[in-house]
């Protein structure tokens, strides 16, 4: 996706997650970053070509879809003009949500943890290219923003491995020693 439909565009691909819509074919929820700095979001739909393209050696008859066509972006949006996302209800496991521009989009992602890694991208490119944060409405945040325990997993697995020695060498020192031999 990114060589065929963000690349010729001059356009880098930051995250996408497969959606559920109700017309025919595969369709993507895309993020991406313009070398201007502008976030852009758009639906991908990607419906697999009826051409085919010949491949191999002369003497070989595969044939294979062609993937240019199958890109194609049927909605786009950008990041400054989204007001609001909303995750519907932050106590259940539902990976639908609603993306509020000047008209309110649904969405429905194939897995709440899709859902949730889309909204992590969506923040954090909010704070870094609008310098504003992102509305967020019913999600949970523990989910969203990065902890001191996941920003710092270095130093939390240093902290464990000090702490497993300190705890051996203690069971050794209570360890009786035989003085027979």
């Amino acid at each position: 996706m990114q060589r065929v439909l963000f690349r010729p565009s001059k356009q880098s691909l930051v995250e996408y997650i497969e959606i559920e819509e109700p017309t025919h074919g595969r369709h993507f929820l895309c993020v991406s970053v313009a070398k201007n700095k502008l976030v852009q979001l758009c639906i991908v739909r990607c419906q697999i070509s009826q051409t085919a393209l010949k491949s191999g050696s002369k003497g070989s008859h595969t044939e294979r879809s062609s993937i240019q066509e199958c890109y194609r972006k049927a909605e786009v949006w950008s990041l400054q003009d989204l007001t609001l996302v909303d995750g519907r209800d932050a106590d259940v496991d539902d990976p639908c949500f609603l993306l509020h521009f000047d008209k309110v989009r649904t969405v429905t992602a194939v897995s709440c943890s899709a859902k949730y890694s889309f909204v992590r991208a969506l923040f954090a490119l909010s704070e870094q290219h609008c310098q504003k944060p992102l509305n967020l409405r019913n999600f949970d945040w523990a989910y969203i923003t990065p902890t001191s325990f996941y920003s710092n997993r270095g130093d939390c697995v240093v902290l464990t491995q000090i702490c497993f020695y300190a705890f051996n060498l203690v069971c050794l020192s209570m360890c009786p020693v035989p003085l027979d031999a």
